[in-house]
C-alpha cells in the first residue's frame, strides 16, 4: 500500500511539472498533466485512498477541460471516477452529483448507452451498507432507464424497463408506495409497448399490492380494470386472483384475503413483492365478515362459529 502511495504521489509531481511554464515553455502540458493525474488516481485508488483519488481524479478533469481539443470521453470518465470514489465513501449526494454529470455528457457525447450503464454501474457497484443502497440506487436507475429511451427502439426499451424494474422493488422495500406506484406504471407501459403481455399480468399484481397497501383501494381497482384491455388479462389466472382479492379486501374477508396472498401464484413472484402480499392486512380489524343470519322468524339462534386458531390472520 506504501508503495502504492508513492507511485501516485510521484505521478502528481509529474503533473505540476508539466503544467509548469518557464522561459523556453511557455504553454502548460494539460494533455500530459492529464494523464499523470489519471495514474495518480488509480494508484490511490488501489491503495484505498478514495479521498485522494477523487481529487486526483477532478484534476484530471480540470486538465482536460483546459486542454482544447480534449478527449471528451476521458474528461467525462473523470467524473464518473470521481463519483464512484464518493460513492465508496458514502458521500452519496456529492456522487450523484458527478454520476449525473457524466451521464449528462455521455449523452451529449452522443453514446447515451454509456451513460445508462455508467449509472447502472454506479448502482451495482460495492461496498456501500444496504440501508444507504436502498435510498441511493432508485435515483440511479431511474436516471439510466431515461438515457436507454434516446433514440427509443424495442431493444432499448428492453434495457430501460430492466432498469426502471429494479428501481420500483428498491421503492417497494423503502415501503416508498407512492413513487413505487408510479414507477410500477412506467414498467407496465413499456412492457405493453413490446407486447410481453404476461409480464404486464404479473406488473398488475405487483400496482394491485402497492395501492392496497397504500389504503388505496379505488386505484388498486382501476388498476385491474384498466388491464381488461390487455390482449389475454381478462379470465387468466391473474385476473382472477385479483378479483378474489379486492373482493376478499371489500369485504374485510380475511381468510379469501389470506388464501390469495398465500397462493403460489403471488408467492412466487419477486421477492419484494411477495412480501408486499404476505404481509398485506384487511381493513377493518382483520376478521371476517358473519354469515347472515338464516331467514324467517323462526327464532332460532345462529350457530356459533368454532373458535379460529387462525384468528388474526396469516397475512
Amino acid at each position: 500500500m506504501a508503495q502504492k502511495i508513492n507511485e501516485a504521489h510521484e505521478h502528481l509531481a509529474k503533473a505540476e511539472k508539466y503544467l509548469k511554464t518557464s522561459f523556453m515553455k511557455w504553454k502548460p502540458d494539460y494533455d500530459s498533466a492529464a494523464s499523470e493525474y489519471a495514474k495518480a488516481a488509480v494508484a490511490f485508488k488501489n491503495a484505498r485512498q478514495l479521498e485522494q483519488a477523487r481529487d486526483a481524479y477532478l484534476q484530471e478533469a480540470e486538465a482536460h477541460t483546459s486542454y482544447r481539443s480534449y478527449p471528451p470521453a476521458a474528461l467525462t470518465e473523470a467524473f464518473e471516477q470521481a463519483g464512484m470514489m464518493l460513492k465508496d465513501m458514502q458521500r452519496l449526494p456529492e456522487a450523484v452529483q458527478y454520476i449525473e454529470k457524466a451521464s449528462v455528457m455521455y449523452v451529449e457525447n452522443g453514446t447515451p448507452d454509456t451513460a445508462a450503464m455508467a449509472l447502472d454501474r454506479a448502482g451495482k457497484s460495492p461496498p456501500i451498507t444496504a440501508h444507504i443502497r436502498d435510498h441511493y440506487d432508485p435515483l440511479l436507475y431511474k436516471h439510466a432507464f431515461l438515457w436507454f429511451l434516446i433514440p427509443q427502439n424495442e431493444e432499448r426499451l428492453r434495457q430501460a424497463v430492466e432498469l426502471i424494474g429494479k428501481a420500483s422493488r428498491l421503492l417497494v422495500r423503502q415501503q416508498k408506495f407512492d413513487e413505487a406506484a408510479e414507477s410500477l406504471q412506467k414498467e407496465k407501459n413499456m412492457y405493453k409497448e413490446i407486447e410481453n403481455y404476461p409480464t404486464c399480468f404479473k406488473k398488475t399484481i405487483a400496482q394491485v399490492l402497492v395501492h392496497l397497501h397504500r389504503g388505496d383501494y379505488v386505484a388498486a381497482e382501476k388498476c385491474v380494470r384498466e388491464s381488461y384491455s390487455i390482449p389475454g388479462f381478462s379470465g387468466s389466472e391473474d385476473c382472477v386472483a385479483m378479483e378474489q382479492l379486492l373482493q376478499g379486501y371489500d369485504d374485510q374477508d380475511e381468510e379469501l384475503v389470506s388464501r390469495v396472498c398465500t397462493s403460489p401464484l403471488l408467492r412466487y413472484m419477486d421477492n419484494d413483492y411477495a412480501k408486499l402480499a404476505i404481509s398485506l392486512k384487511v381493513p377493518g380489524g382483520g376478521k371476517k365478515k358473519p354469515a347472515a343470519a338464516a331467514a324467517g322468524d323462526s327464532g332460532a339462534e345462529p350457530p356459533k362459529e368454532e373458535e379460529d386458531e387462525y384468528a388474526g390472520g396469516l397475512c
